[in-house]
């Protein structure tokens, strides 16, 4: 790619032209709800955002590669690889719940250089290249961190800590905490990154689910790192938070 700072425009399209296909789907009674083999679920919703972000992707850039959620891995070796979740947070968005979003990554060489996290439902996308973060084209941040008592966390799955990661761990961070919510998936890391609260945490990720967030979380000045304080990619967990309470909440999740 000559320019990729002209990316932005391009992500913007891809998240148009996905929520074309997901908005009149939305808590839409009569959309089917399928299983996969993993036992999460699928709609048609899923698989066509997908297809038409694909479609647009070979189109402008037939020499990049592509892996998705729904359809899996094409040229996924080459230098600049696009990673796909059309909808992130499938059982939110099947339920009506508008706390959903459809998740963009461009990496160069394996590491992720812009992400993009769209909202369709609530109207915001959010764009980071690591080093700024832009909320519907507006600079962003994280808010300065009270004291961790003090601190509002939030995580997915209010089961799933225990099963993937060290449930005492997780239990000593939800005491050290001030207020908790399970406002999870990609909105969760969403409100992280626009001031509302101060940790997101996720014990387990596909890369699908997690590539995206990276570029626009550190744009808005989170350390991100893994369950266990390293790379976030080589043991797929997420902690996304302040620089000044980063140490602490890793401490705390591991005894």
């Amino acid at each position: 790619m000559k320019d990729e700072k002209a990316i932005i425009p391009f992500l913007k399209l891809l998240a148009e032209e996905s929520a074309k296909v997901i908005n009149p789907l939305f808590a839409n009674p009569g959309l089917k709800v399928e299983l996969k083999d993993d036992d999460t679920p699928v709609t048609y919703a899923d698989k066509k955002a997908e297809e038409v972000m694909r479609e647009r992707i070979a189109r402008e850039f037939p020499d990049h590669g592509i892996i998705g959620e729904e359809f899996g891995s094409d040229n996924a070796d080459a230098e600049y690889t696009w990673i796909l979740d059309p909808i992130d947070g499938t059982r939110s968005f099947a339920a009506g719940s508008p706390h959903f979003g459809t998740l963009i990554c461009l990496q160069k060489n394996n590491l992720p250089i812009w992400g993009a996290i769209h909202l369709p439902a609530i109207g915001q996308l959010f764009i980071g290249d690591n080093e700024i973060c832009l909320r519907n084209d507006h600079p962003t941040t994280l808010r300065e961190p009270p004291p961790l008592k003090d601190c509002f966390l939030l995580t997915t799955d209010p089961k799933a800590p225990e099963v993937h990661q060290d449930g005492t761990g997780w239990k000593a961070l939800l005491e050290a905490t001030g207020q908790y919510r399970s406002w999870g998936d990609c909105f969760g890391y969403t409100l992280l990154a626009s001031g509302g609260v101060d940790i997101m945490t996720d014990p387990i990720l596909n890369l699908w689910d997690l590539a995206a967030l990276i570029p626009v979380l550190r744009g808005a000045g989170a350390i991100t790192t893994s369950w266990k304080g390293d790379d976030p990619f080589k043991a797929e967990s997420l902690v996304a938070c302040h620089p000044k309470i980063h140490a602490d909440v890793i401490r705390l999740l591991n005894p």
